[in-house]
C-alpha cells in the first residue's frame, strides 16, 4: 500500500493522500495550473522553482516521460499534487513513469486529494507556503512551515541561472543574427523557436553586466521568463538600463517585468497568479484577441511607467499589463509565454516580429 502523506498549507488547512515520487518532504510556496496536458514541461520549468505544483486537471503521467519534452536540465519544483496519477503510461515516446522520474530527481508527489478544493481555496485565499510531508502531523508541518524560507524573501534567479556562458546549437551554419539571452531561468523552447528562425542564441548568466553583453556584439537581447519576486533583480535592470537605446530587445515574463522596472514600473504580486495555456490577452493596437500561456505570480504597475515605453498589450481576464512596447528604441515585451510548452502555438509570432526589428535595425 502507498504511504500517507500530507500537505499542510499556512493557514493550517490539511490535504491527506498517497505519497509518490521520492521518499522525501518539501516546502514550498503552493501554486496552481489549469493546463491540460505539459506536465513535463512545467515540472522543468524554472519559474516553478521554489513552488509545490498542484496540476488541477485530474491526470497525470498517462503519457509518461520522455528525453525530449523537458525545458532545463532538472526538474524545477519543489513537489507535485495531483488527483491521480497514472503506473502504467501509455505513448510511444515514454521511457519511465511519473513516480520513476520524481523519485530519481528527489521530488515527492501527493495524490488521492481533492485538487479542486485546494485550488478553489487558494483562489479564494489566496497562493501561501506549504509543506508536502509524510511522518509529521498538521502541528509539527507547521511549525516547520514557520521555519521555512517565504518564497518571495529569496532571488531564485540566482539559483536557476547559467553559471556560465554557453552556445545554443542550432544545427545552422547560417544564422542570421546573433542573440545575446540573459538566463533568468530560461525554458530550452525559447532557445528552440529562435535557432529555427535563424538565430544564433548565446547565453549569458543573469548577472552579466550590459558592457559584457554588448562585447559580444549581439544583434539583439532577449531577457528570458524566470522564478520570483523581481524585487530583488536590481542587478538585472541595471544591466537592462545599459542596453536601452544599443539595442533592440525583447522581454519575456520576468524579462518583461525588469524592463518595466527600468522604465520607473513597479510590480506587484497576484493573489494567485496566472498559471496555464488559456489566457485570454488583448493587442491594444489591433484589437485581436490571443490565447496565452502563462506563469508567472507577479505583474508590473503601468501607473510608474515613463521615458516613452506604453502598454501594448492587456489581460482580459483582470485587466493587468501582458506587453510594453518602445518603438523609438527598438523595445518590446511580454508577460505571457510565446513559446508555450505547454500552451497554444498562437503566439509565436511574437519572435518573428523581434526579428523582424532586429533585422530593420541591423539593416539601419
Amino acid at each position: 500500500m502507498p504511504d500517507k502523506a500530507l500537505l499542510v498549507l499556512e493557514d493550517g488547512s490539511t490535504f491527506e493522500g498517497e505519497a509518490f515520487g521520492a521518499d522525501t518532504g518539501a516546502g514550498g510556496e503552493v501554486v496552481f495550473s489549469t493546463s491540460m496536458t505539459g506536465y513535463q514541461e512545467a515540472l522543468t520549468d524554472p519559474s516553478f522553482a521554489g513552488q509545490i505544483l498542484v496540476a488541477t486537471y485530474p491526470l497525470a503521467g498517462n503519457y509518461g516521460i520522455n528525453r525530449f519534452d523537458v525545458e532545463s536540465n532538472r526538474i524545477q519544483v519543489s513537489g507535485l499534487v495531483v488527483r491521480e496519477h497514472c503506473d502504467i503510461p501509455s505513448h510511444w515516446q515514454s521511457e519511465m513513469t511519473l513516480h520513476d522520474y520524481l523519485a530519481q530527481n528527489g521530488i515527492p508527489g501527493l495524490s488521492g486529494i481533492d485538487t479542486r478544493a485546494l485550488t478553489r481555496r487558494l483562489r479564494m485565499s489566496g497562493v501561501m507556503m506549504g509543506l508536502i510531508t509524510r511522518g509529521e502531523d498538521t502541528e509539527e508541518a507547521l511549525a516547520h512551515l514557520r521555519e521555512t524560507p517565504r518564497y518571495g524573501d529569496i532571488d531564485f534567479v540566482r539559483r536557476v541561472s547559467t553559471d556560465c556562458n554557453y552556445e545554443w546549437p542550432d544545427g545552422s551554419t547560417a544564422a542570421k543574427h546573433h542573440i545575446v539571452l540573459v538566463d533568468l531561468g530560461v525554458k530550452y523552447n525559447i532557445m528552440r523557436m529562435l535557432s529555427r528562425k535563424g538565430a544564433h542564441v548565446t547565453v549569458v548568466p543573469c548577472l552579466t553586466s550590459a558592457e559584457d553583453v554588448l562585447a559580444l556584439r549581439p544583434d539583439g537581447v532577449v531577457l528570458s521568463p524566470g522564478p520570483g519576486d523581481p524585487v530583488h533583480l536590481g542587478y538585472v535592470v541595471e544591466t537592462v538600463k545599459g542596453l536601452i537605446g544599443r539595442i533592440p530587445i525583447l522581454g519575456i515574463c520576468l524579462g518583461h517585468q525588469t524592463l518595466g522596472a527600468a522604465f520607473g514600473a513597479s510590480n506587484f504580486k497576484l493573489k494567485f497568479g496566472h498559471r496555464g495555456a488559456n489566457h485570454p490577452v488583448r493587442d491594444l493596437a489591433t484589437g485581436r484577441v490571443y490565447i496565452t500561456a502563462q506563469n508567472h505570480g507577479y505583474a508590473t504597475d503601468p501607473d510608474g511607467l515613463g521615458g516613452g515605453m506604453e502598454v501594448s498589450l492587456v489581460n482580459l481576464n483582470d485587466d493587468t499589463v501582458e506587453g510594453l512596447r518602445h518603438e523609438e528604441l527598438g523595445i518590446m515585451s511580454i508577460q505571457y509565454h510565446s513559446e508555450a510548452s505547454p500552451g497554444p502555438l498562437d503566439n509565436t509570432y511574437f519572435f518573428d516580429r523581434f526579428l523582424d526589428l532586429v533585422n530593420e535595425r541591423k539593416g539601419n
